[in-house]
């Protein structure tokens, strides 16, 4: 008789305990649509030009939840969850300290510092990149990582990532580890964004990222926009160098962004990104698009095209319709 009170008892106190960190969650997702067509030379654009069907329905689900600690913060957590409902294709966790800034973990793609600042010229829609098969552009890889938003300083949003291996393949669960992925080694980078007025905003950072070869890349981004009324412009440069001593592999990309709304409901852009690569060709993407709203419907349309595609020869063009129902 005692062992069993004992044991109830001990089994009342887990129970207890577990459902302190148990939280009510709320799935959410999109009605969309669309209409993909490809056509170009690289070897994925052939094989996806000669698709059985060209359209395409959203099949995201995120599970999300938030609650408020007895010192103020609030901790949110998301979970993407992959179209099979399976597992989560992405997950993180985010904890508002206020006045002491942001922290957040994903287990997939970390966000902050550079991942933050790849591509933010303006667009209707996507960013140029969206699209293309098989492009290559200089920029931080991502995957599963801190990231940590401090306080606005003077007008300035100040974010900093840190990773001890970006390159981790497997989906962990709690108390697991990941041993699957190729060991690149710890990556961390900073970056800032500054308001000067109303309508300009200047942003860069660094970053460096590491490699399996123990040779790091270091990455440089800095740009620019503005808007002008019903104009929105912004340029910006991300540099990737190589610290290998032989064979180094550096990048160059420099985007531009121009968008203009024609009225509350539709805008259109034009976007052109350039990449370059020690001793090879230039590869060049331009893309147009549009976005229109009336009511619960949003359209979306864009052609991206892609020239020497990964700085060899190759093409690669889509041209996308997409269709949005709000529920």
């Amino acid at each position: 008789m005692n062992i069993k009170k004992i044991g109830l008892t001990a089994l009342a106190g887990s129970l207890v305990a577990t459902s302190a960190y148990a939280g009510e969650l709320s799935l959410s997702g999109s009605a969309t649509i669309t209409y993909s067509d490809y056509s170009g030379t690289h070897a994925t654009s052939v094989t996806k030009a000669a698709a059985d069907s060209n359209w395409g329905m959203d099949q995201d689900i995120t599970a999300s939840g938030s609650g408020e600690l007895d010192n103020g913060w609030v901790v949110s957590l998301s979970h993407a969850l992959a179209a099979s409902g399976a597992t989560s294709s992405t997950s993180s966790i985010t904890v508002d300290m206020g006045d002491a800034g942001t922290l957040v973990y994903s287990d997939a793609s970390v966000g902050g510092g550079l991942n933050a600042l790849d591509d933010i010229t303006p667009t209707a829609w996507e960013e140029s990149t969206d699209g293309p098969e098989g492009e290559n552009q200089a920029g931080m890889a991502t995957g599963s990582g801190f990231s940590y938003a401090l306080p606005e300083i003077a007008g300035a949003s100040i974010s900093i990532s840190y990773s001890d291996n970006l390159n981790t393949d497997d989906v962990t669960n709690d108390g697991a580890v990941s041993t699957s992925g190729t060991d690149d080694g710890p990556s961390h980078s900073i970056g800032i964004q500054y308001p000067i007025g109303d309508n300009f905003t200047v942003y860069g950072g660094i970053g460096t990222e590491g490699q399996v070869d123990g040779n790091d890349l270091d990455h440089t981004t800095v740009g620019a926009k503005a808007t002008f009324g019903a104009i929105s412009v912004g340029i910006q440069r991300n540099d990737e160098d190589d610290t290998a001593a032989s064979s180094p592999v550096d990048l160059e990309t420099t985007i531009i962004g121009v968008s203009y709304l024609v009225n509350e409901n539709l805008s259109i852009s034009y976007g052109t990104h350039n990449t370059s690569k020690d001793g090879a060709v230039d590869q060049d993407i331009d893309s147009i698009q549009a976005a229109y709203s009336m009511g619960g419907i949003s359209v979306k349309a864009q052609n991206s095209k892609a020239e020497n595609v990964a700085n060899a020869a190759g093409t690669s063009e889509k041209t996308e319709i997409s269709v949005s129902f709000a529920f």
